[in-house]
């Protein structure tokens, strides 16, 4: 465990937010919701030198999350690792695609928190709640969508609960902020957010995050 604050984002393209892969201090962290949560934490905690990296990668399932887990997350040691995943493995899955033969998300995440908790016992563990809303990437096979991320959330919140990590519920703001205008003001193909969805996205990681204590 690093002496200084070290938090790790790891995820999807929804984490990736087109992140540098060199050194750009401008790109690095990428321009989503990472990026948010680095700013207003970066403050805070700038005597703690803190350290925030992005190993989003677009197009990941959970599985590739965990064949990537020793380089892209254990190795940096993090004192807080968040994790979003779950929409690419419904993705194949609704597209008939050979990587979604078999559902693997339950599974996979399990043995990747259980690695974890196993080389890393004090890494304070954040699960973030994968989400959607009904627009153009979802709207056609939307019973489908609905059905596979629904059961990707309760096995997510079941996991938190196995695994002492800190759940964050993100579906309801997003339901809810899509109540005020529409669905593609958030997340503009039902799947990706934009800007104004990071923030939502942010804003929620940070209340959750900072309440739980696990920064201090």
């Amino acid at each position: 465990m690093k002496d200084n604050l070290v938090v790790v984002f790891q995820g999807d393209s929804i984490t990736d937010g087109n992140r540098d892969r060199g050194n750009d201090l401008n790109h690095i962290i990428g321009h989503g919701y990472a990026y948010m949560i680095a700013g207003k934490l970066g403050s805070k905690f700038a005597e703690k030198k803190p350290d925030f990296v992005n190993r989003g990668v677009s197009g990941d399932r959970i599985s590739d999350l965990y064949a990537r887990w020793n380089e892209d997350a254990l190795s940096f040691t993090p004192n807080v690792l968040s994790i979003l995943a779950g929409v690419n493995d419904a993705w194949r899955i609704v597209h008939q695609d050979r990587g979604g033969f078999t559902d693997r998300f339950e599974r996979t995440y399990h043995h990747l928190l259980s690695e974890t908790r196993e080389v890393l016992p004090a890494t304070k563990l954040v699960l973030c709640e994968p989400f959607i809303l009904k627009t153009s990437a979802t709207e056609k096979q939307f019973d489908q969508w609905k059905e596979l991320i629904s059961n990707y959330q309760q096995h997510v919140r079941q996991l938190a609960q196995q695994y002492n990590a800190v759940f964050v519920p993100l579906q309801d703001v997003f339901d809810d902020a899509a109540k005020r205008t529409s669905a593609e003001a958030w997340l503009w193909d039902g799947i990706h957010p934009t800007v104004a969805g990071h923030y939502l996205l942010a804003e929620r990681w940070l209340e959750v995050v900072e309440d739980s204590g696990c920064l201090n």
